[in-house]
């Protein structure tokens, strides 16, 4: 039986997730991480990308998730964000859109700051395609 620890994802518009779980994956700004129960205590920024949930019974739950932050303290792990999707929640034409959109923003842009943000609305549309894609294929 697998050691649970309880685990929360809050957006400022809902409770995305709240339960117990075995293990929770994602991107910090350094790189992928695991989280499994008893893990040391940490705080740390999150980039977009796909959130990884493995819940009680072994099944492996994939979301979007935007940049936020990660808590993990006293067998609780908290993620904040600004956005959370599952696959089903994802409008793939508007995730295209955004893509195409940001695409044509980067040909424009002058400034550092521009491309930065650019990228970032970017990377966030190919992520959000690439889940939407992954649960077409099912």
């Amino acid at each position: 039986m697998p050691v649970l620890f309880t685990f929360e994802v809050y957006t400022p518009y809902r409770l995305f997730f709240s339960g117990s779980v075995e293990a929770v994956f994602l991107t910090l700004s350094d790189g992928e991480i695991g989280v499994y129960a008893n893990h040391s205590p940490f705080t740390a920024p999150v980039k977009a990308g796909f959130l990884k949930v493995r819940d009680k019974e072994g099944k492996t739950l994939e979301a979007f998730v935007t940049e936020g932050i990660l808590e993990v303290k006293n067998h609780r792990v908290v993620l904040i964000v600004d956005a959370a999707e599952w696959p089903d929640e994802i409008d793939y034409d508007r995730a295209a859109a955004d893509k195409k959109r940001a695409e044509e923003n980067l040909k424009s842009s002058m400034f550092k700051f521009e491309t930065d943000t650019i990228l970032a609305a970017l990377r966030r549309a190919e992520y959000r395609i690439k889940l939407a894609e992954k649960k077409r294929l099912l």
